[in-house]
């Protein structure tokens, strides 16, 4: 799981300016969920970054799931993204 993790982390740092970004994992919080699968995550991105922040809403998040969409077919069931 960390590895997972610190490969999104990586991902986005790499192809998005950003200063600063944390990454929780809340998927324990979902564990009693009909659809609940162990083998996917619930993610929370924090990210600080004067880019994204300079870009309208939604095309930030679009630029975030864009660069992430091959984890949101197989790994992550759940994406919540926060910007500043």
């Amino acid at each position: 799981m960390i590895n997972f993790l610190k490969t999104i982390e990586d991902k986005i740092r790499n192809n998005i300016e950003i200063e600063k970004i944390k990454i929780i994992d809340n998927t324990h919080k979902h564990k009693n969920h009909r659809f609940f699968d162990i083998n996917k995550y619930h993610l929370c991105l924090d990210i600080h970054s004067k880019y994204l922040n300079s870009l309208d809403r939604q095309k930030a998040q679009r630029t975030v799931m864009k660069l992430l969409e091959e984890e949101m077919k197989s790994k992550i069931h759940a994406l919540e993204i926060k910007i500043s």
